[in-house]
This record gives C-alpha cells, structure tokens and sequence, in this order.
C-alpha cells in the first residue's frame, strides 16, 4: 500500500512573514527515514525509466541532460506514493500558510543532479518560466539528500536584497537551455539541510544552484501549487495540472487512479 506522508507542520507566524517579505522560508527535517527512502527509491526508479526513453533519442530534452541533470514532471500521475506525497498534510499546511484556503497542483517534479557532472543552474524565478504575467505561486523544493555547497544545493535570494517582488523578463541561455533573470554578483543563501528538509519559496523569488562535485546524487523532489490555476492567455487553458488541493482549507484531491 502507498505511503502516506503523515507529518504533521506547524508553520510559525515568522516563517509566514519571511515568506511575505523575502520571499521564502525553509522547513528542517519533516520527513521520516521511511518517507525518504519511499522517495529515493521511486527517483531512482524514474531516472532509470527516464534513461531509458533518452537512449532511444538523444541524450537531452529541454532541460534534461542524461547523465548529468534530471527534470522529470508529473510523477503524482504514474505513482500513488508520489500522488499522496503531493497531496499530503505537509503540502496542505504550507500551502495555507502561504496561498491561503484554495490550491491546485500546478506542476510535480523529480530534479536530480548526478554525481560529478551534475549542471549549475542559472539565477532565474519559477515564474520566468512562463512568458506571461499571472498571480505568483509556490515552490517546495524537498531535499531526498543532505544538501551542501558541494553537491549543488539551491541558492535563495531574498526579496528585500534585490528589491524585487514581481516576475521580470528572462533570456534563454543557449548553452543549457536555461532561463536567466539575473546576472549581478549576489552570491545568495545557501539552503544547507539535511535530507527530509523543504525550501519553500515563492515563483517569483530568485534562485539558482550550483554543479554537483560529490561521488553521489543530488536528488530533490519539486512540488508546485497555485491558489487557481494558471491559465494560458494564448489558449485560455489551465497550465500543467491544475488539480484542486485546498478548497476552504480542506483537502478534496480525489485520490490517484493510473492514467492511461
């Protein structure tokens, strides 16, 4: 049977005020030792599966580098333990916290730098992602490992350094296809936890990472909400997923089915 990803949160008033002011807040150790080994084992499962739809192709897509840099969307669809992760009471809790009593998933993914090769990735928001404007929403970016400098944890950089609260235009940089909003000299905050943490952060505070040197993985599991869902101004459709999460502070996900 699925795990269920019980942990109980309490979020404090400082952490919700961080989060309005600078932009984010971290939470340290929420997972238990059999939460995270249910999450490592199912990212290491996707990679393999994942290596294994690239060696068919070409060895990237988008921003995944096989061998070296992992993206990897919508494991709550092909998993009931990734399902009940993204829906659990942690995400609840920081959701309210932070959006307020309505939240839909906007989009789950695995993100894995492999050891020694693992790609910095530049200074950019969530939010310079999509080309327009739209009402900023949620990152949880929890670490399936200890991370440290070395093996290329994110960098935050607060609101109140760079003055900055709202999306701004990115370039594509050519060279790993990332995008990039930022190209001054601030070094950021490094989130340096142990595995089971959560950086929380909204889409509009800037971050970046740097490359993995260590002999192991780097592996994080992002999880994303909105207060609605974002729709896309060109086709007037919900983005991503969009399933409801929160409706008046409740959880009303249906439970996972397989998808066809």
């Amino acid at each position: 049977s699925a795990m269920a990803f019980t942990a109980s949160l309490e979020i404090t008033q400082d952490q919700i005020d961080q989060y309005q002011q600078e932009g984010y807040f971290i939470l340290e150790s929420i997972f238990s030792h059999d939460e995270l080994e249910i999450l490592r084992g199912e990212c290491d499962r996707f990679v393999e599966e994942t290596d294994a739809e690239l060696a068919k192709g070409k060895g990237n897509n988008g921003i995944t580098h096989q061998g070296k840099r992992y993206f990897i969307p919508n494991t709550h669809t092909r998993s009931a333990h990734m399902y009940n992760y993204a829906f659990s009471p942690v995400f609840a809790a920081i959701c309210r916290a932070t959006l307020g009593e309505e939240a839909v998933l906007f989009l789950d993914q695995m993100v894995v730098k492999s050891a020694e090769k693992g790609l910095p990735f530049s200074w950019h928001q969530d939010s310079g992602y999509l080309s327009f404007d739209h009402p900023p929403y949620l990152t949880c970016w929890a670490t399936l490992d200890d991370v440290t400098i070395e093996n290329g944890t994110v960098s935050l950089l607060p609101y109140s350094q760079l003055g900055i609260k709202t999306r701004v235009k990115h370039i594509r940089a050519p060279e790993h296809n990332d995008m990039v909003g930022y190209f001054g000299e601030n070094p950021g905050i490094p989130v340096i936890v142990p595995a089971g943490s959560i950086a929380v952060f909204s889409s509009v505070c800037f971050h970046r990472s740097g490359p993995n040197t260590t002999d192991k993985p780097r592996r994080a599991m992002l999880t994303q909400y909105a207060s609605a869902p974002i729709l896309n101004p060109e086709t007037n459709r919900a983005m991503f997923d969009g399933q409801q999460f929160l409706r008046e502070g409740k959880i009303v996900a249906a439970g996972f089915s397989q998808q066809p």
